[in-house]
């Protein structure tokens, strides 16, 4: 097994964190593996301006964990895991913790990236660092919305060390 190994792990409602993770892994030379949800969200659910959508009530309540619909990653074949998802409400969306519970980072590397139509990481890696083994090493990563280039890209995890 090759523990040098890169994952792009990615959760996606819209397709845009799909299409960064996808050019990520690429410009890396990556695996890639989606974060669903068991119950997908809808268009409806995504309504951050109802109080009452799915993402808003969960969003509301920082313990919630929504069920994956798979737990199939094989996070014991990498040393270095990207983990991206859109910004919601200026964290991660509450499936990320969910996933970060899921599995054992122990001794890993994990590297966040986010999508965002506005805001920035803002706590977002603090929050994140309770959900993940204690001995995991999380670097706060960089928003990678539309633009960058497969050079960007490697230039970026060039400054990572990878």
């Amino acid at each position: 097994m090759d523990m040098n190994k890169t994952l792009v792990a990615y959760f996606s409602c819209t397709g845009t964190t799909r299409r960064a993770a996808q050019a990520l892994a690429a410009a890396v030379d990556a695996d890639v593996y989606e974060i669903r949800p068991q119950i997908p969200y809808t268009p409806a659910d995504l309504d951050w301006r109802n109080k009452k959508s799915r993402s808003s009530v969960e969003m509301n309540d920082p313990d919630f964990r929504p069920a994956l619909a798979d737990k199939n990653a094989a996070i014991d074949a990498y040393n270095t895991i990207f983990v991206g998802f859109p910004i919601w409400w200026y964290v991660a969306p509450t499936i990320i913790n969910t996933f970060l519970e899921t599995y054992d980072f122990s001794g890993k590397r994990v590297i966040l990236f986010a999508t965002s139509g506005g805001s920035g990481f803002g706590k977002t890696a603090a929050a994140l660092k309770k959900s993940l083994s204690p001995d995991a090493a999380l670097v706060e990563g960089k928003l990678l919305n539309t633009g960058l280039s497969p050079a960007d890209l490697r230039a970026w995890c060039q400054s990572l060390a990878l």
